[in-house]
């Protein structure tokens, strides 16, 4: 029986903590393909139709809860290295707790994405009462989504961009370098690591509002984004390249 846990064996940890994150992710896109089936996001209407009044207190929980569950879809992957990297080092110094601990870790990362989804729920909000949506919750104006796409492929190339996503590409230096003890020390760690991801991320996980919350091609290809520029060798120049991309799908969007 292990000493850092209490529980479990050598070598288990990866095995329980990877399940865990495939069936959040599981659980994830169940509830998107759900929503998506049933052709309305809120709830609140017929089938195909979204509330055309003002959103009520119900509306907006509902709402918070599928950006949430949206943006954690996207970053749920792109953070899986360093929940597994950092269960494996909390055994290795022989910490206790090494199964809450990691829940904690995780949690820090749902707590920064809820933040983003709280900021993705307020704009949605003043979209749709200014009448700024149309009936797939995307923004209405074609302008808007492509200063979206130009402002997300000029932040490619920002130093911001690539010194966080130097963190991302590099989990093993992060957990070393910001190492905390403790339940309350793995929960910082995890909302540090996630301010990173979310750095790198911003502007591409944004580009969901113009698009719309369900639109799932559009999720699933940042996602495969989002993965190239942490895992693949070049993830720099993929960023660039994309960020070129991104700027001239946008210009083109303007000056049809």
């Amino acid at each position: 029986m292990s000493r850092a846990s209490g529980v479990g064996r050598p070598g288990a940890d990866r095995t329980v903590v990877l399940t865990l994150l495939v069936l959040l992710a599981a659980l994830c896109w169940a509830y998107l393909l759900f929503r998506v089936g049933r052709l309305s996001p809120l709830g609140t209407g017929n089938a195909g139709h979204f509330r055309v009044g003002p959103y009520h207190a119900d509306d907006l929980a509902r709402l918070l809860a599928l950006w949430t569950v949206v943006i954690a879809a996207m970053m749920l992957p792109a953070a899986a290295p360093s929940v597994l990297l950092y269960a494996r080092v909390k055994r290795l110094v022989r910490e206790r707790w090494v199964y809450p601990s990691t829940f904690l870790f995780m949690l820090g990362y749902l707590f920064v994405w809820t933040c983003c989804a709280l900021a993705a729920t307020l704009a949605d909000w003043q979209l749709h009462d200014a009448g700024g949506l149309d009936e797939t919750m995307a923004i209405a104006h074609p302008t808007v989504g492509a200063l979206a796409l130009v402002a997300a492929g000029v932040y490619q190339w920002t130093p911001a961009k690539h010194a966080c996503l130097d963190n991302c590409r590099a989990p093993l230096a992060f957990v070393l370098t910001h190492w905390r003890r403790g339940m309350w020390g793995a929960f910082r760690m995890g909302v540090a690591d996630a301010r990173y991801c979310t750095g790198c991320c911003w502007l591409l996980l944004a580009l969901v509002l113009p698009a719309g919350v369900l639109n799932l091609p559009v999720i699933a290809g940042l996602i495969a984004l989002i993965l190239a520029e942490k895992l693949l060798p070049g993830g720099h120049v993929v960023a660039c390249a994309t960020g070129l991309g991104l700027v001239g799908l946008g210009t083109a969007l303007l000056f049809p």
